[in-house]
């Protein structure tokens, strides 16, 4: 991940005129996957895993499957709108790092209960993000996925897309948060299964 967004930002520096480091990082695609890179390495090291650890798991979780999902449903088809004009950087960043986020939360499930607080409060900075995006565009001129411009067709367009979004997301990540609980009890209970009652 950190080296396909490397290898892009350093392509997009020398190769496109007027290439805007601000536009790169306002992608919700980079900052995913860098929150992504981020927990799998502190997750890596040794030693004890702290409870906001496996928080930031769960919501790198939510956000690489959540633009994965976007991607696949209503961006495929616009690699040089996106500023990855790199293939196999569009394929790591787009399919192969949801994939991966995805199975090592399925296959190392949180080490601390999650609560339904925590799921909520994944969706904080996708709203943060959305209203930042909404609020730089008419300024700047640039809004980093074209289902959040409304200069083609206005605002109720983009409302309904965020909201449908937003709402897609809030049970993504229920179902994450779910999902790790889960498989976590699945993981801490003994291999004969919990001890039958007797008389």
């Amino acid at each position: 991940m950190l080296a396909a967004i490397g290898y892009q930002l350093v392509t997009g520096l020398r190769d496109r005129p007027g290439f805007s480091l601000v536009n790169f990082l306002s992608f919700f695609t980079i900052l995913s996957n860098l929150v992504a890179a981020a927990a799998l390495i502190l997750a890596a090291r040794p030693g004890s895993r702290p409870a906001w650890l496996d928080r930031l798991r769960a919501a790198s979780v939510l956000y690489l499957a959540s633009t994965g999902l976007v991607f696949a449903t209503l961006l495929a088809d616009l690699p040089v709108e996106l500023q990855l004009t790199v293939p196999w950087v569009d394929t790591v960043l787009h399919r192969v790092a949801p994939v991966l986020v995805v199975l090592d939360w399925l296959l190392d499930p949180p080490r601390h209960r999650l609560r339904v607080t925590d799921a909520a409060a994944a969706l904080v900075p996708p709203l943060v993000w959305t209203g930042y995006t909404l609020l730089r565009g008419p300024i700047v001129d640039w809004y980093p996925y074209p289902f959040l411009d409304p200069r083609p067709d206005g605002y109720p367009g983009v409302a309904l897309t965020c909201v449908l979004v937003a709402a897609g997301m809030a049970g993504l990540a229920a179902l994450v948060v779910w999902a790790g609980n889960r498989l976590a009890a699945h993981r801490s209970q003994p291999a004969g299964g919990p001890p039958r009652g007797g008389g």
